[in-house]
């Protein structure tokens, strides 16, 4: 969740995302060429050693108000695989779930996943699932499809994603769908059985994701939304793609970089979405609770995000390039609209879009996307707040340091209380005990951007620029 979120509040990213709530979004009215309702709905579910997950990810597909066409779960355990695919076929059999699963010898990624499933399937839609993501309400898959459907230009579609607690996953224990599977007998839930060091570490865990994940996802999400008509990039538990787009874009960068995309491969797929004048949204209003881990990991997570993020970024330098091509394209905008020209241009379009945009790479090299503000930002939040706090205390500025921290921590704070209305105790309490590790991890992101500089420096190969060049038609 922090390979494109600004765990930094005091920033432009904060004042972009007020602007666009401020303004509020599009008033254009969308009139779709497609209806949602003719969609071919078809789900993969990404599993890697998750036998006791899937059972819940299962639950939260069978009550959905829009069921796919076809479920298929890819157990990518590879040689250390466990009894996944056995207990997922036991449950889906119980519940008259028509259920495909796919044991693969070995081990090859998420990247595999979706690549294989976007070729394989023949539907319009699909649903991209982690095996330990539970759909939280019964019309996310319905309200993702509808709004793919607003509009060609929209590629793909998340809701909220929240963590799944200990008491969620008793909670779906307890569901008639546990019941036809156990039949009288009471499930033990194996993940639950944790000594009190491992569940503290747990509920610290679960603490900053819902933390983070509120501001980033009620807060600068919904003001991109506005702003922007987009997002970065969606959550990667549980997306809605285009399945035509997604097939296109592993067509197309397949040979340049394989099956090594990024280490999250659902980042660079955004990039490379928007790269293309797509546009990846958010339906806030249906949510999805994700299995997530103890607080120790989380540096390495974020060591890990943070490094995708940067070769994303790399990759698709055009997109972070878009501020330092505002002025001539504002210059032309100008002179269109003294002209008349702009007017004209939009009478003569049947379907109404909003945010519609050009597709195609050249356009973005020439012009960037309006996302690419949100995105250029987060890159130098990363690098420049980290290292301005850092100078500072080795100036011996004390009274600036801290007045800049106390400032960010109680802005941070406000929007938490502001995006989360219920509990308010509560969410500042998880609020407050979050801020010591949003800062260390903030530090993580600096030396993960350092050691990103120094052993992977930015590309001067021209080579696969030439070869991006190549693959791309000459009449986008």
């Amino acid at each position: 969740m922090t390979g494109s979120a600004s765990l930094f509040v005091l920033g432009p990213n904060t004042l972009l995302s007020a602007v666009g709530l401020l303004r509020g979004p599009d008033p254009t009215v969308p009139t779709p060429a497609e209806r949602w309702q003719d969609a071919r709905v078809e789900v993969v579910i990404a599993a890697d050693r998750q036998q006791h997950d899937i059972v819940y990810c299962l639950a939260g597909l069978l009550r959905q108000s829009l069921r796919p066409e076809s479920v298929v779960l890819i157990d990518d355990g590879g040689s250390d695989r466990d009894g996944t695919a056995q207990i997922a076929r036991e449950f889906a059999r119980a519940n008259g779930l028509k259920l495909s699963v796919i044991e693969q010898t070995w081990s090859f990624g998420r990247t595999s996943t979706i690549k294989r499933q976007a070729r394989e399937f023949k539907g319009d839609v699909q649903v991209v699932l982690d095996a330990g993501t539970v759909l939280e309400s019964p019309d996310y898959i319905e309200r993702c499809v509808r709004e793919l459907y607003q509009g060609v230009g929209i590629a793909s579609a998340c809701g909220t994603l929240l963590p799944l607690r200990g008491h969620d996953r008793r909670r779906w224990a307890q569901s008639a769908e546990f019941a036809r599977w156990i039949g009288q007998d009471v499930y033990l839930d194996p993940a639950l059985r944790r000594d009190w060091l491992h569940r503290l570490l747990w509920w610290m865990g679960n603490s900053y994701r819902e933390s983070v994940g509120a501001v980033q996802q009620r807060f600068f999400n919904r003001g991109h939304m506005a702003l922007f008509g987009g997002i970065g990039h969606p959550v990667g538990a549980a997306v809605a793609y285009r399945r035509q787009y997604l097939k296109d874009l592993f067509d197309r960068y397949e040979p340049l970089y394989g099956d090594e995309l990024t280490a999250l491969p659902d980042l660079f797929i955004a990039f490379a979405l928007s790269n293309e004048g797509y546009r990846n949204v958010q339906v806030a209003e249906v949510q999805a609770r994700a299995l997530g881990p103890e607080i120790q990991h989380m540096p390495q997570l974020t060591w890990r995000a943070i490094a995708a993020f940067l070769q994303s970024c790399r990759d698709f330098d055009g997109l972070l390039r878009t501020p330092l091509r505002w002025p001539r394209r504002w210059w032309r905008q100008r002179r269109d609209r003294a002209r008349a020209q702009a007017p004209r241009w939009r009478d003569a379009r049947r379907i109404a879009e909003a945010y519609r945009q050009p597709f195609g790479e050249r356009l973005t090299r020439q012009q960037g996307r309006p996302i690419g503000w949100a995105l250029f930002f987060v890159a130098i939040e990363k690098i420049a707040f980290p290292l301005g706090l850092l100078l500072l205390a080795a100036s011996g500025w004390w009274l600036a340091l801290a007045l800049i921290i106390a400032a960010e921590c109680l802005l941070s704070l406000g929007v938490l209380l502001a995006v989360s209305p219920s509990a308010p105790a509560r969410t500042l309490l998880k609020g407050v005990l979050t801020i010591p590790l949003r800062y260390g991890l903030m530090l993580v992101e600096l030396v993960t951007v350092v050691d990103f500089i120094l052993r992977r420096p930015v590309r001067t190969d021209r080579r696969r620029q030439r070869d991006l060049e190549s693959l791309e038609d000459p009449n986008t």
